[in-house]
């Protein structure tokens, strides 16, 4: 089985080298190569991979000329990725190479994407607690039988990275795509260790994007090709509950005694009523801009005659 490794790192230079000679003394019997993608270093890690490189020949490294973030570093690395699996880690030391073999087993199994639970986390509870929020929202809106989905330690066969389309802070969800595409994903408990050098670039900014991207998905998984179902549906209720209201106004104002509530009661009936034939018109809109759009390549969803013989 040939192994190929996508590593963002960023500001890294004490943890990428022995990350790299850990991952080729548990990659016994696979051919592997190690993929560093250099996500706008301010220290010396660009200059520790490239003696790093001279000494071992399995090791890649590109480099970004500015911070893209971690969506955009391996997407770049799925582009580059050649092999049977590939598998993703931090570039940190907290993800232990010597959990690579319970990887590769469970994806024996017949599992496309195998995301490597920790179970026991050691970071601070400013991380760990909006992670587990953002976990429980997620498994509860997408209905996924996981616990840890945003991992950053994942195997998955080439045509799964092949096809998924990263950016913004989407790498928290390539099990969302790829169970969306029809593979299997499966987890299993890793060892995770403390931080011992560096600092985490992990803040409430990314954890915000994060949850924005998760409601992005979410709405492109169930309207992406038809609109109008979401906005149709708020559209229709507001024009019914608007006019019902206006109706109730002009009723109550037969009474001259209770005008003003009357007037109050129409006025905010109208404006119900065009706020829902405002969400009616998007909705339309939006199916028409969707009409002119490329349908999904239906390639997407035919299974790879090798992705379970690997």
């Amino acid at each position: 089985m040939k192994l190929f490794f996508v590593i963002p790192v960023q500001d890294e230079e004490s943890t990428v080298e022995p990350l790299a000679r850990g991952i080729a003394a548990h990659c016994a019997g696979h051919e592997f190569t190690i993929l560093f993608v250099d996500d706008g270093s301010t220290d010396h890690t660009f200059e520790t991979l490239r003696r790093l490189q001279q000494e071992m020949p399995q090791v890649q490294v590109v480099r970004f000329r500015r911070n893209f973030g971690k969506s955009q570093a391996l997407s770049a690395g799925f582009m580059r990725a050649t092999g049977d699996v590939v598998i993703t880690m931090d570039g940190d030391l907290q993800d232990d190479p010597a959990e690579i073999p319970r990887l590769l087993a469970k994806m024996e199994e017949g599992y496309d994407v195998v995301c490597g639970w920790k179970q026991n986390r050691h970071d601070p509870w400013h991380k760990t607690i909006p992670s587990r929020v953002y976990n429980h929202v997620v498994r509860r809106i997408f209905g996924l039988d996981l616990h840890d989905i945003n991992t950053g330690f994942k195997a998955m066969r080439m045509d799964v990275a092949k096809r998924l389309a990263l950016y913004g802070e989407r790498h928290r969800l390539i099990t969302v795509f790829a169970i969306r595409l029809g593979y299997t994903v499966a987890e299993v408990p890793v060892e995770h260790h403390p931080r011992r050098f560096g600092h985490s670039h992990y803040g409430f900014e990314r954890f915000s994007r994060g949850a924005l991207d998760a409601l992005a998905v979410w709405f492109l998984d169930h309207y992406q090709h038809s609109p109008g179902h979401f906005f149709g549906r708020y559209g229709v209720v507001g024009i019914i509950a608007g006019a019902l209201l206006c109706l109730g106004g002009v009723i109550t104002g037969l009474s001259s005694e209770h005008f003003p509530a009357a007037l109050v009661l129409w006025c905010t009936g109208l404006i119900i009523h065009f706020a829902g034939g405002l969400l009616l018109a998007l909705g339309l809109l939006a199916e028409l801009v969707v009409r002119r759009l490329p349908h999904p390549d239906p390639e997407l969803y035919i299974e790879s005659p090798s992705s379970k013989d690997t």
